[in-house]
């Protein structure tokens, strides 16, 4: 996890130096700050380094108990990190249809709040769908 944590914390030191060069740029352009950009890159900057840290903290915790990772050792083998990562369904149509209740979502945004509205309760029941596409006909536990 060491090095996905120190990929988040250097991209987002990438957007720091991109924001002030933005920021520079802008000012120097308009003879005002252009806010909009600024204000994306300073929140890229802020949640890069919050998972970076986070990532960077959890790979500590999780060293000092259980020692290195195999993917962190020079001598560690693909072997050693196989196991069980959980169930992912083959065959689910919901993932495409939660994906296009959002797009919807979005645009209604552009669009109007009627579509926003309906955006949302699709996104309600297309979610609600995969959740439980497993309680029910053939497929149930």
């Amino acid at each position: 996890m060491k090095m996905q944590a120190y990929l988040f914390m250097g991209i987002a030191t990438f957007f720091g130096l991109v924001g002030a060069l933005y920021i520079y740029w802008s000012y120097l352009e308009t003879g005002q700050i252009e806010w909009v950009g600024s204000t994306i890159l300073v929140v890229g900057i802020g949640f890069g380094w919050m998972l970076g840290f986070w990532l960077w903290q959890s790979a500590r915790r999780s060293e000092h108990h259980h020692g290195l990772p195999p993917e962190e050792r020079l001598d560690g083998e693909i072997s050693e990190n196989s196991g069980e990562y959980g169930f992912f369904s083959p065959h689910s149509w919901w993932p495409m249809f939660v994906a296009l209740a959002v797009a919807f979502t979005a645009v209604g945004m552009a669009i109007g709040w009627w579509m926003l509205f309906l955006g949302f309760l699709a996104i309600i029941l297309t979610t609600i769908g995969w959740v439980f596409e497993y309680y029910r006909k053939e497929f149930q536990h």
